[in-house]
């Protein structure tokens, strides 16, 4: 007796070993676990941890709640403009009811696949090559709201949605590069017209001051021939300027002038002088006698006066 009971107790161990192993379960952290008894969903959505089930009743299906990365494979279309291109996306979704991603749909995964794809043909359609190329923040917007609408019945939603590259043909590359050399060239025509046209008119603001002053300009010549003598690797030849030829005549003139003029101011007071002697001839001869009279200070290489004699001999006489 008390070995049919040892018996029957190390087999129901056995059993409750195996029912154990087979009924328990481990849900991570990032899953939830989807239990079908027989069938039908049960109520409860089986949380992260140590759970148990029904061995040959429930089924438990675990559902993964991160951040899913799916890329669109390229999609070819033509724009609003009739430009072939060939784009090319990323999405990215999570599951936020693990029961309606199980249920609702047969694999949730492919059908988010296959929305994208037929989303961003659409949205290709729908779009110019110059959105497409610089306004993608909108397009991802408008493929979000597109793919988002339809995937909450799954149990799933679009968290992003990023285009990765629009693929042009050669022809377009071609010409779009033809029109940004254009683009590019024009702008340069400009600043380089701008540019002159301010040179221009400061140059005439410096043109205007050096004819004022004749000298700043022999200035400035001399501060060109420093700045290119500084590199000591070329010759440098100076001409003559010819304003320095004008300076110069210009100073010859003045120092003639002045000359001519001191000549005639010197015959000026020779001549008032000879007048004076002659009025006075008598009087001086007793002074000269006496050589008492002296010549002016201010006339001291007058000429010899001939009344002089004359009223010497008329005095001795």
């Amino acid at each position: 007796m008390v070995e049919e009971l040892v018996t029957a107790g190390v087999a129901l161990a056995a059993f409750g070993a195996v029912y154990v192993v087979a009924a328990a379960r481990v849900v991570k952290q990032y899953e939830r676990g989807v239990v079908l008894r027989l069938g039908r969903l049960a109520s409860e959505v089986r949380q992260p941890g140590f759970t148990m089930i029904v061995p040959g009743v429930d089924r438990m299906r675990k559902v993964n709640m991160q951040i899913i990365t799916m890329p669109v494979p390229a999609q070819e279309g033509i724009t609003r403009d009739n430009v072939t291109v060939r784009v090319d996306a990323v999405v990215y979704f999570k599951v936020v009811d693990a029961a309606d991603a199980v249920i609702r749909v047969e694999d949730y995964r492919f059908a988010v696949s296959q929305m994208a794809q037929t989303s961003l043909r659409s949205i290709i359609g729908k779009s110019e090559l110059d959105d497409l190329l610089s306004n993608r923040e909108k397009l991802n917007q408008g493929l979000e709201l597109m793919m988002d609408s339809p995937a909450i019945g799954w149990g799933v939603t679009v968290d992003r949605v990023e285009i990765k590259d629009v693929s042009l043909p050669e022809t377009m590359k071609r010409s779009m590069a033809r029109q940004a050399e254009a683009t590019r060239d024009r702008r340069a025509r400009v600043i380089n017209a701008d540019a002159e046209l301010q040179a221009s008119k400061k140059l005439s603001e410096a043109a205007a001051a050096m004819s004022d002053q004749p000298a700043a300009l022999q200035l400035r010549l001399l501060q060109t021939v420093v700045a290119v003598a500084a590199e000591k690797n070329s010759t440098l030849v100076l001409p003559f300027p010819v304003e320095l030829l004008r300076f110069l005549e210009r100073s010859g003139l003045q120092a003639q002038a002045q000359t001519v003029q001191a000549q005639e101011e010197r015959s000026q007071r020779a001549a008032a002088a000879d007048g004076e002697a002659r009025e006075g001839a008598g009087d001086a001869a007793g002074a000269l006698e006496d050589g008492m009279l002296a010549a002016p200070a201010e006339l001291p290489d007058l000429p010899p006066v001939d009344g002089l004699d004359v009223g010497r001999g008329a005095g001795s006489g």
